[in-house]
């Protein structure tokens, strides 16, 4: 089997495609450019994929954005929705109320 290896590699390159100088260079050209290049396809690749992560996560910023923004204009809007706000967030009381947790399992 490696025999047949090393003839079919004998033949591939004694052939006429790598004796003309313009096949060697292009070839050169295609390896420098794929593989050793610093913006090489493997490199652009790679981009490409953190660039699409990038965009999902700005996607899903802007949408956690928009909904803060909607819930601080709903606690601006007036003191009883900041003081639910409180309440439930925060577990606070007023100084004459007494506050039992109750937690379901």
């Amino acid at each position: 089997m490696l025999r047949n290896m090393k003839i079919s590699f004998d033949k591939i390159w004694k052939s006429k495609a790598f004796s003309n100088k313009y096949y060697i260079a292009v070839l050169l050209f295609l390896v420098w450019i794929i593989f050793l290049d610093e913006n090489n396809l493997v490199q652009h690749h790679r981009n490409k994929q953190r660039l699409k992560a990038i965009k999902e996560q700005l996607s899903f910023y802007k949408e956690k954005i928009e909904a803060d923004n909607r819930k601080m204009e709903e606690l601006r809007s007036g003191t009883d929705n900041l003081e639910k706000y409180a309440r439930e967030q925060f577990y606070m009381t007023r100084p004459d109320e007494d506050l039992f947790l109750v937690v379901e399992e």
